[in-house]
């Protein structure tokens, strides 16, 4: 059966550094807190239909509920400390949908949107907006024609932006989010940079000897 639906899939920037920093266990228990969140965030009939690694894909039928979803994953993981930025794409097309799966070219799409994004940000197609029966519901930022692989002309895109404007700093090594600096560990001589531990300080340091002794 092929219906339109709404389509989100959102993952975190940085996974692979933290699970290479950090180890199995750690990236484990931080995808358990991001589907909670995820999970605590869905507005409507939007519903986690599947999660790949750190990726997920959220479907809903109104595209409104799943705008503002993807809204308060974005602010609920911007307040989370020692945790990884998120980004994705959010979409509205044509699926064939079979034994509860999805097919067809607006998933990949959808993929391909979101691996555009930049970290905190979700892009979403001009599909999408079109299909908002609120626009005004989010302020969105133009970012142009870009085109995708395997779709055929530009695609007009507009971005998402998190509304939470508390500043933080991004752990060089592992990429996750320091906002408490009384909880960070301090760089020796860079009043601004943190670090989320001291074996994070000690890879940086380690590095930037090795760097220097490169050069």
């Amino acid at each position: 059966m092929e219906e339109n639906i709404a389509i989100l899939m959102a993952d975190l920037s940085g996974y692979t550094a933290l699970t290479e920093t950090h180890g199995a266990v750690s990236a484990a228990d931080l995808i358990d807190r991001y589907v909670e969140i995820v999970e605590g965030c869905l507005v409507g009939d939007c519903r986690l239909k599947e999660r790949t690694g750190d990726e997920v894909m959220i479907v809903s039928e109104s595209p409104d509920s799943l705008l503002a979803s993807a809204y308060q994953i974005m602010n609920a993981t911007s307040r989370e400390d020692n945790f990884l930025q998120v980004h994705g794409g959010l979409h509205y097309g044509n699926v064939l949908k079979r034994r509860d799966s999805y097919f067809g070219s607006s998933i990949n799409l959808t993929s391909r949107i979101a691996a555009k994004a930049d970290p905190g940000t979700f892009w979403c197609s001009e599909e999408f907006i079109n299909s908002l029966s609120d626009k005004s519901l989010v302020q969105m930022h133009a970012k142009g024609k870009h085109s995708f692989k395997n779709v055929s002309g530009d695609k007009e895109m507009f971005e998402m932006r998190s509304d939470d404007k508390k500043s933080f700093f991004i752990d060089s090594v592992c990429k996750m989010l320091i906002l408490d600096t009384n909880k960070a560990v301090k760089h020796p001589t860079s009043e601004d940079t943190f670090f989320c531990s001291g074996d994070c300080l000690d890879i940086f340091l380690k590095n930037q000897s090795n760097n220097s002794q490169a050069d």
